[in-house]
């Protein structure tokens, strides 16, 4: 879809050589866009979604690169009553396939060749005529979006989130950050992870500015940081490890950030206190999940590094059974499909985060394990068994466990462990898995090892293989 621009209109007026909306909100590139034209582009795009059939209740499944276009469409499709599947565009055919397997959209808008080819797509460069900009009541119990997280046991399930509970999760979020109308952020993480989602819609909710990017690079960051006097910067491990690594940091002028955000991944302590030694800017960390998007952020005038920092306003959070972390909010997720997951997760109205930890006398949270088996690379969760059954299928492959070691980088790092009837290398089976999966979720390493220590019952011991293999790997 091309954003097209009256240059007659008032919201337009040019200022040095960028073209610039009156009271902007959204920036991408060398264009700012003002609130009223967003919410007319998101009219006359809602118009061709409901001369296409899309109404209250449908799904739509949504594609897209970071840009302007997926916040418009985002919108579009929200005031027509439906609901946005959010697929990542880094997703391989297979994984396209089994979310819209799960989901079951009726239509598709985007700007990816793989969503493009398995059913209709409306593309997000097709030109579109400004409409009515006064925006649908969805009813806030309806869907908003569903998102993607993925399980122990196989493919990523699908997380439904509710406009109330999106509602709510803006208004934890916004207060936790100390977010005002003069703030200035940038995203560069993907829109369709939650995180990405939320800090858009959080933004544009409190009347902030923001800037998107098609893609992180760290030294268009520092400069947009410096010539947009970004006041919150939102970093992940492989964001902040590139900033602790970047040899001129120093001579870039970071004095308008108010602090660094550390999301997704646990803090790496030496890489923020090397960043902070540098800059002077101190970082602040938070904690959520895909199913439950805020749950604990850190103090705003400096807390503790190895700590998520405390529950925030409206957020309960208790230490179940085994240290297990359990947390209940209005803005837990509506449930998974498939629909007879949830009940695993959500009991009694409490969330079963998977992750072990503790509540210290400061009331702060501290995680030490995560329960589940999940490999969280670069934020992005990874299940072992997705990984596992790609590796089944080659016909060399007697056995084989997937596990995540830490990595300074990336948070954790995935290693296969391999049981072979027949030889094949490291390289065939880590491009088998390349092929098939998402990047992210490829092996960095795979082991060969005689046999997969199992339980009686056929459970991997991946805790085992862990200690076994840790030296080595």
């Amino acid at each position: 879809m091309i954003l097209g621009i009256n240059r007659k209109s008032s919201h337009y007026r040019e200022r040095g050589g960028r073209d610039v909306a009156d009271g902007a909100v959204l920036a991408f590139d060398q264009r700012e866009y003002s609130r009223g034209e967003l919410d007319a582009l998101a009219g006359g795009l809602a118009t061709v979604l409901a001369a296409r059939g899309v109404g209250a209740g449908d799904r739509v499944a949504l594609m897209s690169s970071t840009r302007p276009e997926f916040v418009v469409a985002l919108h579009a499709i929200w005031r027509l009553g439906a609901a946005a599947v959010l697929l990542s565009p880094s997703w391989r055919q297979a994984e396209v396939e089994h979310a819209l397997a799960l989901t079951e959209p009726s239509y598709a808008i985007g700007d990816n060749p793989v969503l493009a080819q398995l059913m209709p797509m409306l593309h997000l460069d097709e030109p579109i005529v400004a409409g009515d900009p006064s925006a649908g009541r969805p009813a806030l119990d309806s869907d908003a979006v569903l998102a993607f997280s993925s399980g122990t046991t196989g493919m990523p399930k699908a997380v439904r989130h509710t406009h109330r509970g999106l509602a709510a999760a803006v208004r934890q979020w916004r207060a936790a950050l100390g977010l005002s109308a003069a703030d200035r952020l940038q995203v560069m993480t993907p829109p369709s992870h939650i995180l990405g989602l939320l800090n858009i819609m959080t933004v544009l909710d409190t009347g902030a500015w923001l800037r998107l990017h098609p893609r992180f690079d760290v030294d268009t960051m520092l400069h947009h940081i410096e010539s947009d006097r970004i006041t919150i910067e939102m970093t992940v491990a492989p964001i902040a490890l590139a900033l602790a690594a970047h040899p001129r940091l120093e001579t870039y002028d970071l004095s308008s950030l108010r602090y660094l955000m550390w999301c997704a991944t646990p803090v790496t302590v030496s890489v923020a206190e090397e960043v902070t030694r540098r800059t002077g800017v101190g970082w602040v960390t938070a904690y959520g999940a895909t199913e439950l998007v805020v749950i604990a952020c850190d103090d705003l005038s400096g807390g503790q590094l190895d700590t998520v920092g405390r529950p925030v306003a409206g957020v309960d959070v208790r230490i179940g059974e085994a240290g297990e972390i359990q947390v209940r909010s209005e803005a837990v997720m509506a449930g998974y499909l498939p629909a007879a997951e949830t009940s695993t997760v959500i009991v009694d109205g409490w969330f079963h985060t998977g992750d072990i930890g503790h509540l210290d006398a400061a009331g702060r949270l501290r995680i030490t394990d995560r329960r589940k088996e999940m490999i969280k690379v670069r934020g992005f969760q990874v299940a072992p068994a997705e990984i596992e059954t790609v590796l089944h299928s080659h016909p060399a492959v007697a056995d084989c466990a997937v596990f995540g070691l830490p990595d300074p980088r990336d948070g954790e790092t995935v290693v296969a462990a391999v049981s072979t009837n027949a030889a094949v290398s490291e390289g065939e089976l880590i491009d088998l898995v390349a092929g098939r999966l998402a990047s992210y979720k490829r092996p960095s390493r795979v082991v060969f090892v005689p046999e997969i220590p199992r339980l009686p019952s056929g459970k991997v011991l991946r805790r085992v293989l862990k200690e076994r293999l840790w030296t080595s790997v």
